[in-house]
């Protein structure tokens, strides 16, 4: 027995100490437990604070993303946006901040982490580069360089998206509707400022554009009050609703009232400021000639180009694509019997044929509709042999509005509510139906609707496990790079089988983004003027001229946002290639789509160390 004690003693202590650490490590666990969850409850914190900052700022966003009252600080669908320098220069303020504190957090939970980086990089998008204080915050394209020109900005945006978002369900909804029309002196008034201070920096649009502009500020105003869609479109709404009739005829002539003594001497005054500053618009065409002006194109390269590359890289890029592309071109015209002349005097001819066109009548653009609905259904179809999962919201077609489309895009697409009340909207440009030949049309369906823009962003939406802005997120390269990427995929699923001027059409669509490449650089980095942008583009892809005119005027507004497209593309299709590489016959198109698809959109550097990490997981 006292040798059984005396082998025993020397265990006590020992017991005693390994409790000890055992308490200690406890301790230490719980302590970096609670830092984690105090973290993760400052990092939840941050995401709410930015997407607050920013839909507060944006109440008409708000109303046409459909975010609850909580994410946008409060009720918004009576209010409207301001842009005054104050305004702008308060959101900018605020959204760099919640950037710098999640860019100095790190987390080990690579999810985690992702939503900080990403969200780092959506507030610092919106916060703008920070040496300019210029242009406004777009909930699109972030630092936008101009706050009037002729293809979007508040005095066109706005309009807009309140006849076409802003839902009439009873009276209260009519009333908010009406709360938001009085408005509109103290909005375009607060541009009319931004326009002004802007001109003190001597940051003035080029003449081109504030000519594009008046042609919509003054058409704007030119009908009158009672047929303008402010009202009309309140019209169509309201008589749906089950209220008395001189209850619908007081709100109808309120609007008409408003839109009279609010909203055209708001717009006359906004058109008197641009008229005075007709004359001093510049006569280059490119961001070069402003203030400092080299230094915003290498920002919105990298913003919206998502690359380090410099201006004369992208630029030979995009000549090298040029040469590809149009050799695939010639090889179709060849063979289909047209051999003379370069490839875009080629695309010309084939542009001017009879069975190519619809008739320029109201029964012709009614047909046009009606095959894009077609062809939506068709590639429908077939999206179950290349995709996985399916966005819960519906796509439309519609024209864009007459009063728009002299300076807006051959076609553009608008991204559903998150609670689904209002579709997902393919629009395309009618004003000049040359510009939209046959053999066009299904390339520009794959990119608007499925497999591209719809697809896409109704998927990006529906990830509720996301924050809410990183659903939201308008990454140009990502969401742009994925539209152009899925008319290469429409064509490998079949969808221009046996008809070679549809793949014609496809390729000039491509050939139309590497030369994106080359006159946007062209037009801000090489100090090209616009009519040899013009020129250039017009020569090499034979498009109709108003299109062409209509494009480079664009990349005079948004210097760097069309570069996204091919570099974008090209980055997918490499990223792609890659992983086909490292599974042989094991890899699955499905899931590589998902994992692009379900993510979200996001930076590129982002995506391609998802798509390793994926490749090293196998």
């Amino acid at each position: 027995m006292a040798c059984e004690q005396e082998a025993a003693k020397p265990k006590q202590p020992v017991q005693v100490v390994k409790t000890q650490e055992v308490k200690v490590l406890d301790e230490a666990k719980i302590k970096a437990q609670t830092t984690e969850k105090q973290q993760l409850a400052k990092l939840d914190a941050i995401f709410q604070k930015t997407t607050v900052a920013l839909l507060k700022a944006r109440p008409l966003s708000a109303t046409a993303f459909g975010v609850s009252e909580v994410d946008a600080g409060g009720y918004f669908n009576d209010r409207l946006e301001r842009f005054s320098p104050k305004a702008e220069a308060d959101l900018r303020a605020e959204l760099a901040e919640y950037a710098k504190q999640l860019k100095q957090m790190k987390f080990s939970d690579p999810k985690v982490d992702e939503n900080r980086q990403v969200m780092a990089s959506i507030a610092r998008y919106y916060s703008g580069e920070p040496n300019f204080a210029i242009g406004y915050i777009d909930s699109w394209m972030g630092q936008s360089a101009f706050v009037v020109n002729q293809i979007n900005g508040p005095a066109i945006d706005i309009p807009g998206t309140l006849v076409n978002n802003h839902a009439i369900n009873n009276l209260k909804d009519a009333e908010d509707y009406l709360t938001r029309l009085a408005q509109f002196d103290q909005v375009i008034g607060s541009v009319n400022q931004k326009v002004l201070a802007d001109a003190e920096k001597n940051w003035i649009p080029p003449k081109v554009i504030i000519g594009g502009a008046l042609n919509f500020l003054q058409g704007f105003t030119n009908v009158k009050p009672a047929e303008h869609s402010l009202v009309s479109g309140f019209k169509a709404k309201v008589d749906k609703l089950e209220l008395a009739g001189d209850k619908k005829a007081m709100l109808l002539n309120k609007a008409t009232q408003l839109v009279s003594e609010v909203v055209y001497p708001a717009y006359q005054e906004l058109t008197k400021t641009m008229q005075s500053l007709s004359d001093k618009g510049r006569p280059e065409s490119g961001i070069w000639a402003q203030p400092n002006g080299a230094a915003y194109y290498a920002d919105a390269v990298r913003q919206l180009g998502d690359t380090d590359m410099a201006p004369d890289q992208i630029h030979e890029i995009g000549l090298t694509e040029v040469a590809r592309i149009t050799k695939e071109m010639d090889a179709i015209l060849s063979a289909n019997g047209y051999q003379e002349g370069t490839v875009g005097e080629r695309m010309a001819r084939l542009n001017d044929e009879p069975r190519f066109l619809y008739a320029d009548s109201d029964e012709g653009r009614q047909q046009l509709l009606d095959d894009l609905n077609a062809q939506i259904a068709e590639i429908n179809e077939r999206m179950p042999e290349q995709f996985a999962t399916k966005p819960p919201y519906e796509v439309e077609v519609r024209r864009i509005p007459v009063e728009r489309q002299d300076g807006a895009p051959g076609g553009q697409y608008t991204n559903p509510s998150l609670d689904g009340s209002q579709p997902g909207v393919y629009w395309i440009n009618l004003r000049d139906m040359k510009a939209n030949p046959k053999f066009d049309l299904k390339t520009l369906t794959y990119h608007e609707a499925n497999p591209g823009h719809h697809w896409q962003i109704a998927l990006n939406m529906a990830q509720d496990d996301l924050p809410l802005l990183r659903r939201l997120a308008p990454y140009n390269a990502y969401v742009e790079g994925w539209a152009l990427y899925s008319e290469l995929v429409a064509w490998e699923m079949g969808m221009y089988e046996n008809d070679p001027f549809g793949d014609l059409g496809r390729l000039k669509a491509e050939l139309f983004r590497a030369v994106r490449l080359v006159v946007d650089t062209g037009l801000h980095a090489k100090k090209w003027t616009r009519e040899e942008a013009i020129k250039y583009m017009a020569e090499t892809t034979g498009t109709a001229q108003s299109d062409v005119v209509a494009e480079i005027e664009r990349y005079m507004t948004w210097p760097g946002q069309a570069l996204g497209y091919k570099l974008g593309m090209l980055n997918l299709v490499a990223q792609r290639e890659k992983a086909r590489k490292a599974f042989g016959d094991k890899f699955d198109i499905k899931e590589f789509h998902d994992l692009i698809l379900l993510g979200g959109a996001v930076p590129m550097s982002v995506l391609n160390k998802k798509i390793d990490k994926w490749i090293e997981s196998k």
